[in-house]
């Protein structure tokens, strides 16, 4: 538990495998987790179906990266029970500003409907949260996600914990130890999530389709 936590700090707990959460939006307090069972989304082994295909070829959605980092975190607090507080606020915008911390967004029209935000450290991806106001919003956002980390050179994804939602899309969960192994080889990469140019959604299938 802290109440006090820098950028560097955060980003060195990430580095070994733990990650802060507050309990409540009012709650100061931050506390580490590292849990037994962890939630990634194995980037050769994510789920599209035939309706999600759809939405993507149709194009429904505008999709951008770092236009709207801190109104995805934003969206991504904006629930009745959240663990993003005050102080997280702070260090995501100071990752963003530094190169560390990125957002996937969604729109429609000028509306943002949906995103994802995550942290980045060599070859690893950490997901910290997304949010939808459309439907497939955040479906759509982790497709793009997922294609932008493969073409980008990550090998990690890592969501934290496995929601029955992650779960229909690809989500597993692996033991602590697999997943520190994995982060230990991911630290040693080089990727760069900024790198890809934007991709169409008839693009992203047909990449999906390849290694599926």
């Amino acid at each position: 538990m802290t109440d006090r936590l820098s950028p560097e700090l955060l980003l060195a707990g990430y580095a070994q495998g733990i990650f802060p959460m507050a309990e409540s939006r009012e709650d100061t307090r931050l506390y580490w987790f590292d849990p037994k069972l962890r939630g990634i989304i194995p980037l050769d082994n994510f789920h599209i179906s035939r309706s999600l295909a759809r939405v993507i070829r149709r194009e429904t959605f505008t999709i951008s990266t770092n236009e709207a980092f801190r109104a995805v975190v934003e969206g991504c607090a904006d629930r009745h029970e959240t663990w993003i507080n005050g102080s997280l606020f702070s260090l995501y915008d100071a990752l963003h500003a530094a190169g560390f911390a990125h957002s996937l967004e969604v729109w429609s029209g000028k509306d943002l409907v949906g995103g994802i935000f995550g942290i980045t450290l060599g070859g690893a991806f950490f997901g910290e949260s997304m949010f939808s106001r459309a439907t497939n919003a955040s479906k759509v956002a982790l497709a793009y996600t997922v294609d932008r980390l493969r073409r980008a050179g990550f090998c990690l994804f890592d969501t934290q914990y496995l929601t029955p939602h992650l779960a229909s899309l690809g989500g597993v969960e692996i033991p602590r130890e697999d997943y520190h192994a994995r982060l230990a080889e991911a630290l040693q990469r080089t990727a760069d999530f900024t790198a890809p140019p934007p991709s169409s959604g008839h693009s992203i299938l047909q990449r999906m389709a390849q290694t599926s």
